[in-house]
């Protein structure tokens, strides 16, 4: 997940919420609700499980953290069950195995974007992980520590370091489970070692599947590193089973000693190739419209070196819904006026928020005293403090929390080769000489993240060294409301995933990014003919992983509007919005793209 920095300007008159959660809640003046947060401490209201059923359980929906999947459809199933051990995991796959009945597996806080969790059909059964959430053994001696998997990644790094060890590669957001980050490739920022993917770092692992009658219509798959199906498992997309329990090789605990440093982005291009080379945890975050960019150096230090430091980023702190009313409120109005001038001047504002409070981090826990921040290992690589706090009636929530759809946006993430890297950051900045303002509703939520990633064994996993471009952007509550800068958007995307070949983050992005998207893995032969003996009769598809997998269909959803919920690449006007003077053309840099741009 990336780290969201909304641009918060408070007015009195914002508070006009979408779905309100209670009449109670308008009523309730802003002052009051900052003066209970001071008051009473960390609050935040948790949130809510993404699995919703009828009395009874007999009609479910499953959604995202975020409330919406990518084309806005809702997913239904029969019913939702919650397994508490391997061997009724068992059962339960077992019984939609000889009844031939589709079956997903869902995480506690389901942060996928695609639908990757949606069982195929209503008829269809939900697996949740949520009571699968122990720590089975740790094996402090060998440095090994096997965890079910619905275990929180929180969960998972504080219980090694309680044994002195560490898990040293994480996602940054840490509110995922284990089996779900496994899924879908998550990863944190390195070239070193085997990189900065958790499966790189996995050595066993209990799959359950489906199976033959004679073996009770389900098994557990018990996989080590010296078996070959390993590497179809750790990045499987939820496809070959449920995973049971997990082991990952770890390492003695140490500290990290972090530093963000500010320097103009002229040379970034030639900056990117050096910099993850020469620090193990490091990333750069970037503001092309403000011409600058942050490097995180981030490095590893002797555990006896003083210090406590803490990395809490805002954005994933408890927020109080004054804020983020007043921001979606503010950044509607922008775009209804096209207002590019008052994006840019807040993005500049949020930024220069975000650098003097040094993006969260504290030498202590407490307060911010200065550079560099050294800290635990556990303190310092991935956060999440909102879902920490106590339940305060949605006063203060996760700035993302679908509830309410207050940071209601798209996130885009894909990996590109290193050795291409410098020409994609250059055509951004030709595509920037052109429209200057273009880009600063990216920066209202924290630039674009880069993030180093290494060539991977799984084979789904990366497919050389590359660097990962995140960026978070605003999405209408409206489908066939276009963007402003719509079409400088949508170029950039398709420079990276087809310009320079990116691959797409399994659990991000809008559909169009994951057309015929299995052609770009060497070894998708391979996993596909896993996923046949794993799960012979498909009750582990969907519609949306069979089209993604290049097993029937594309991923393109053609209808008015397509190109603006990024469901499709427009051909004709009308995926784009001629009534708001938006057709489809050409791109300004990348002449093959075909983009939805203004001419008003």
């Amino acid at each position: 997940m990336k780290l969201l920095v909304p641009a918060f300007k408070l007015s009195h008159n914002s508070m006009d919420l979408p779905n309100p959660p209670s009449g109670k809640l308008l009523q309730t003046p802003i002052l009051i609700i900052f003066f209970l947060v001071l008051v009473n401490g960390v609050f935040s209201s948790p949130p809510a499980d993404p699995i919703q059923c009828t009395s009874g359980n007999k009609t479910c929906t499953i959604t995202n953290s975020y409330g919406i999947f990518n084309d806005r459809s809702i997913c239904r199933a029969s019913r939702v069950v919650y397994p508490t051990t391997e061997q009724e995991l068992i059962s339960m796959v077992a019984t939609a195995s000889k009844s031939k009945t589709k079956v997903k597996a869902a995480t506690r806080y389901s942060h996928s974007i695609p639908t990757l969790a949606c069982p195929g059909g209503q008829e269809g059964i939900i697996i949740s992980t949520n009571k699968l959430n122990r720590v089975v053994k740790v094996d402090v001696k060998n440095r090994r520590m096997t965890v079910e998997s619905g275990v929180l990644l929180r969960d998972l790094i504080n219980d090694a370091a309680e044994n002195g060890l560490a898990l040293p590669y994480t996602p940054y957001w840490f509110g995922i489970t284990v089996g779900g980050l496994l899924a879908t490739g998550a990863h944190g920022s390195s070239l070193w070692q085997k990189g900065g993917a958790v499966h790189e770092y996995v050595v066993a692992m209990r799959i359950v599947t489906p199976a033959t009658a004679k073996e009770g219509y389900a098994k557990v798959r018990n996989l080590s590193e010296s078996d070959e199906e390993l590497d179809a498992a750790k990045v499987s997309l939820g496809v070959l089973g449920v995973v049971s329990q997990v082991t990952l090789q770890l390492e003695p605990l140490f500290k990290r000693r972090l530093t963000y440093l500010s320097k103009n982005d002229s040379d970034l291009e030639e900056e990117l190739l050096r910099f993850g080379k020469e620090h193990e945890f490091g990333d750069v975050t970037w503001f092309p419209a403000q011409k600058k960019a942050f490097y995180r150096v981030d490095d590893r230090v002797p555990i006896n070196q003083t210090g406590n430091g803490l990395n809490d980023p805002f954005a994933l702190r408890s927020t109080p819904i004054a804020q983020l009313v007043s921001s979606r409120a503010t950044e509607e109005l922008q775009e209804a006026t096209r207002d590019a001038n008052g994006k840019c001047l807040n993005a500049q504002s949020a930024t220069r928020t975000s650098e003097t409070s040094a993006f969260g981090l504290t030498n202590n826990g407490t307060i911010f005293t200065g550079y560099p921040v050294i800290g635990p290992n556990n303190r310092m690589q991935s956060s999440g403090s909102c879902l920490n706090g106590k339940e305060d009636a949605l006063l203060t929530i996760c700035p993302y929390d679908s509830r309410l759809q207050l940071l209601f946006f798209y996130e885009t993430a894909f990996s590109i080769p290193l050795s291409k890297v410098p020409s994609f950051v250059k055509d951004v900045k030709k595509l920037l000489e052109l429209e200057p303002q273009a880009l600063c509703g990216l920066e209202l939520t924290g630039g674009i993240l880069l993030r180093y990633i290494k060539a991977s064994s799984a084979y789904l996993g990366k497919t050389e060294d590359m660097l990962d471009f995140d960026f978070v952007y605003y999405r209408s509550k409206d489908p066939l409301a276009p963007r402003l800068f719509e079409d400088i958007l949508e170029e950039i995307e398709q420079i990276g995933l087809f310009k320079y070949g990116g691959l797409p983050h399994w659990g991000k992005n809008r559909n169009f990014a994951f057309n015929k998207v299995i052609n770009k893995y060497p070894n998708a032969n391979k996993f596909l003919s896993w996923k046949r003996k794993y799960d012979p009769q498909g009750i582990f598809a969907n519609e949306w992983t069979d089209k993604v997998l290049g097993l029937r269909g594309d991923v393109t959803i053609l209808r008015d509007g397509c190109a603006l919920e990024g469901l499709c690449i427009c051909s004709e006007d009308h995926h784009c919005s001629p009534t708001s003077k938006y057709y489809c053309r050409p791109g300004k840099v990348y002449k093959q793209a075909m983009v939805c741009a203004f001419e008003g």
